[in-house]
């Protein structure tokens, strides 16, 4: 009997020596799985993490940008107001000078008509 209880408890540790390595092999599959997927995710952040520092200096390209087109607008407009000062100080002249070559004319013509009355006066 001996023999066959030593037999027993060989084939009993051999089933559980076959249920601890089954186990073993099964929860290195999980591990290598979850490494792989642990893997994968770190890609995908990686990959994120790179579109989002690109975006960030791109936004930063482009904040420079409206920086410096807000900039040459502001310049546009100050050289547009200077130029509406020129122009309004152009048409002041101009209608002054209107003014003048109207009363020069004015006066050319009431020269005019007194030359002719002194001269039929003198005839």
């Amino acid at each position: 009997m001996d023999e066959r209880i030593k037999n027993l408890a060989i084939i009993v540790l051999g089933v559980l020596c076959l249920l601890l390595l089954i186990g073993t092999i099964s929860s290195c599959s999980g591990a290598y799985k979850q490494k792989l997927a642990r893997d994968k995710e770190m890609a995908g952040r990686l990959d994120l993490e790179e579109k989002m520092s690109k975006s960030s200096q791109e936004k930063v390209a482009m904040e420079e940008r409206i920086k410096s087109k807000d900039k040459a607008l502001q310049e546009a407009n100050s050289e547009l107001a200077g130029a509406k000062k020129e122009l309004l100080e152009e048409q002041m002249i101009s209608k002054s000078l209107k003014d003048e070559l109207a009363k020069l004319t004015n006066t050319k013509e009431s020269l005019e008509e007194d030359l002719k009355k002194c001269k039929s006066r003198k005839r």
